[in-house]
């Protein structure tokens, strides 16, 4: 049986496992949430009887819940079985938003914090797990399958909730983000191992050598590079719909079909990142970042027209979205010994770089500068973007050749643990050569 199961693998060499698509569909789930919430706002303050602004709070609260609560509470369940760390973040998250729902403004908001912390936490615990389920030389892959999910959420989720929520009062779309959670809990219990607590394997993580991993410099430069690189594709993306409003002239029925480009092409950008990521990380990152670069000064140009600023928008989204399993995988391969806590830092370092893009828009706005500027702001993030990842390349060569073979086997039985020991309904295959490095 067990060589029926390795014969298939090997068959189909490309074919992740299901559960990967399941923790990306729950990630989608979650992450829909953070994305609604701005949807709705003006019937939110309404219904609420609060100011606009106030109600704006109700997104900084999610926000603040990811960037602070995410790495303490993977410090927390650090010991716990990663199913069980992944159904009980989704079963809070779930619980928090149905309670924020039933509440008034006050509830509304702490629920937001917290419901923020379990979707950071669940978060990284799902991109250890992602990476735990395949061989090494498909990690950048699986990371990016995972992060899919969130790219669906917010060109996706968001809009459908929103449009939902246009016919059944705010609170619908919500509704069906915790029925879609539900259903992601349910998919984790049927689709992912049940594995024993982690304090069982002397293999497995440890707070102390998790903390000490996370003071390498290396890791903080990748940290560095997930803020700008975030910063600089999101603050053209949010006030992406004005642009083509105000400047382009789109009618409103219009703008949702643009927007859906730069979602199309997210997912062109985490496939091609995903397959060239685990090889050549840095070729991804470059190439994304440089990309960047380019079309946000393009586009204040393209915006004026409508046959340049579509598939200008449609490169936005591959040149994005081609660096994110490239971060992944280097966070994964500097810190093979910290997964769940570098994992869990770095969605905060994701999030912190979508929180600065309202303040740095709006230094520039508030002086008076037209609203193209935002993308001039995203090119020099971008710009700023590249020495770091120069500094990384470089410090990678000077590593040498056997840092590979080093972080495959730091990485290989802490991480594939729990797949092997359900054997996650097929014989684990021997892990390959890894191309990650310190």
């Amino acid at each position: 049986m067990a060589g029926t199961a390795e014969t298939s693998r090997t068959s189909r060499p490309d074919r992740l496992p299901v559960g990967v698509y399941l923790l990306g569909f729950s990630l989608f789930a979650m992450g829909s949430a953070e994305f609604l919430m701005a949807g709705v706002l003006p019937a939110v303050a309404e219904d609420l009887d609060i100011t606009l602004s106030s109600a704006g709070f109700l997104i900084t609260a999610f926000a603040l819940g990811v960037v602070v609560g995410g790495p303490p509470f993977a410090v927390l369940s650090l010991h716990w079985p990663r199913r069980t760390a992944l159904v009980v973040t989704q079963g809070v998250f779930a619980a928090c938003v149905a309670v924020g729902l039933l509440g008034d403004y006050r509830v509304l908001l702490v629920t937001r914090v917290i419901s923020g912390i379990a979707y950071a936490g669940y978060f990284a615990v799902a991109s250890a797990t992602a990476i735990s389920l395949v061989t090494p030389d498909r990690n950048a892959r699986a990371s990016g399958v995972v992060v899919s999910g969130l790219s669906v959420a917010m060109v996706a989720g968001g809009p459908a909730g929103t449009l939902l929520s246009h016919f059944t009062e705010w609170r619908g779309g919500f509704w069906a983000v915790v029925a879609l959670t539900a259903a992601g809990i349910l998919g984790c219990l049927s689709g992912l191992p049940a594995a024993a607590p982690r304090t069982e394997r002397s293999a497995g993580p440890s707070v102390p050598r998790e903390l000490a991993t996370m003071r390498r410099p290396a890791l903080w430069g990748i940290y560095g590079i997930t803020i700008l690189t975030t910063a600089a594709y999101m603050i053209t993306f949010n006030y992406l719909a004005a642009m083509l409003e105000e400047i382009t002239a789109l009618s409103e029925a219009a703008v949702p079909g643009v927007l859906a480009l730069f979602g199309l092409g997210a997912f062109v950008g985490l496939s091609i990142g995903g397959r060239v990521s685990d090889r050549r990380p840095h070729l991804a990152l470059l190439t994304g970042a440089s990309a960047t670069v380019l079309l946000s000064v393009v586009m204040v140009a393209a915006i004026h027209r409508v046959w340049a600023v579509v598939p200008t928008v449609f490169l936005a989204g591959i040149a994005a979205f081609v660096l994110n399993p490239a971060l992944y995988g280097r966070v994964f391969a500097i810190a093979a010994e910290a997964p769940t806590l570098a994992g869990a830092t770095t969605v905060s370092a994701f999030q912190l770089g979508i929180s600065i893009t309202p303040v740095l828009a709006a230094a520039s706005l508030a002086r008076g500068a037209a609203l193209p500027s935002v993308c001039l702001i995203g090119a020099a993030l971008a710009a700023a973007a590249v020495p770091l990842i120069l500094l990384d390349r470089a410090r990678q060569t000077r590593s040498g050749p056997h840092a590979a073979a080093d972080a495959a086997r730091a990485t290989g039985p802490a991480l594939r643990a729990e797949a092997d020991t359900a054997q996650v309904g097929e014989a684990a295959p021997r892990p390959g050569p890894s191309a990650r490095t310190q």
